[in-house]
């Protein structure tokens, strides 16, 4: 479960006295290993419940030899799994540069002339590309364990781009060679947090989880998705954004990219935000907001938030952007 949101909950009774979650979950490595911590800090709060994890397949995990960018489902890591969202702590957001062995010490900056750098990113791709013209950069697919054999192996690419978080998650902080800070990369919406995935119809599941939220995280990716589905963005086309909490007010910066980055908008808003918690017993009959319900986050301080994507996004909108993205995805579908 993380910024792709790759597990799911569902309940069922299995006698008077043991209740059993069952928890899907891709079946790659990273995939499990956040889904195990998940499942872990639940037994702490809930030591009578039983878990049992599920592991499945995705689309995305199973067509490898194509650009996510190409392949035109949403969801492609989650739609096996998908129901509702669920956010929680938030993990480091930004990307990691990994670099091949013979380039460990080097920077984007001081890599060769024509080096070749491997990402599965159009956000990525097109913010760096601006930034490092002298690079050259090429989709790569797999899970973390396939992308840095490939980077190991093949004499192929000089660094791959990565999520700082998974790298976290599977312990290989050592392989971290440089973090991209917002300057030089603004990162995906939702990239970092972890998601649990629950009917929406399941209010007990709901509320099991519920325990988990992270209100700062919360508050961050609803501002982050309203941004992202005001502006009908997706896999297809660069949007990226970066988020703040700081004396109680949200810092919003998003911007969208033309496919090789000589084209782009960037805005940032701020809004106040009251993150104080509320009980969890509110209205049962209040909508989602962009996917995530949070009874114990205060309604306000919600809507809030995603008042604060849906404007940053309008304002782009109005400026121009929608141009840049139509663009974006007539040249990906060309190619």
């Amino acid at each position: 479960m993380s910024g792709n949101g790759n597990g799911a909950a569902t309940a069922e009774e299995n006698g008077p006295k043991m209740r059993v979650i069952r928890v899907g979950t891709r079946k790659s490595q990273l995939a499990r290993i956040q889904t195990d911590s998940v499942v872990a800090m639940l037994k702490a709060f809930y030591p009578s419940l039983q878990f049992e994890i599920v592991a499945m397949s995705t689309t995305g995990d199973k067509i490898l030899d194509t650009a996510l960018s190409k392949i035109g489902e949403k969801s492609l890591f989650t739609k096996e799994l998908e129901h509702a969202l669920e956010k929680n702590e938030r993990e480091n957001p930004y990307d990691a540069v990994v670099f091949h062995p013979k380039f460990v010490g080097k920077t984007l900056e001081t890599l060769p002339e024509k080096s070749v750098v491997g990402t599965s990113s159009l956000r990525r791709a097109a913010q760096l590309q601006r930034k490092f013209p002298h690079l050259e950069f090429k989709s790569i697919r797999g899970n973390l364990n396939t992308r840095l054999r490939k980077l190991d192996e093949l004499q192929e690419f000089s660094a791959i781009i990565l999520a700082a978080a998974g790298l976290q998650r599977m312990g290989w902080q050592h392989r971290v060679g440089q973090i991209l800070h917002p300057e030089e990369c603004m990162y995906a919406v939702g990239q970092g947090a972890l998601g649990v995935e629950v009917r929406a119809s399941d209010q007990d599941m709901l509320d099991l989880v519920g325990v988990l939220h992270d209100p700062e995280t919360l508050l961050r990716c609803i501002a982050e998705r309203a941004f992202l589905r005001h502006l009908e963005g997706g896999c297809s086309v660069p949007v990226a954004v970066h988020t703040a909490m700081k004396d109680g007010q949200l810092y919003l910066t998003g911007g969208v990219w033309s496919l090789d980055g000589s084209d782009s908008m960037q805005e940032t808003m701020q809004a106040t935000i009251r993150v104080t918690a509320q009980h969890e017993d509110g209205p049962e009959d209040d909508p989602q907001l962009v996917g995530i319900t949070a009874r114990s986050i205060p309604r306000e301080a919600q809507l809030a938030a995603e008042n604060l994507g849906i404007s940053l996004a309008s304002l782009l909108l109005n400026k121009g952007a929608k141009n840049i993205l139509d663009v974006a995805r007539q040249l990906n579908d060309a190619h």
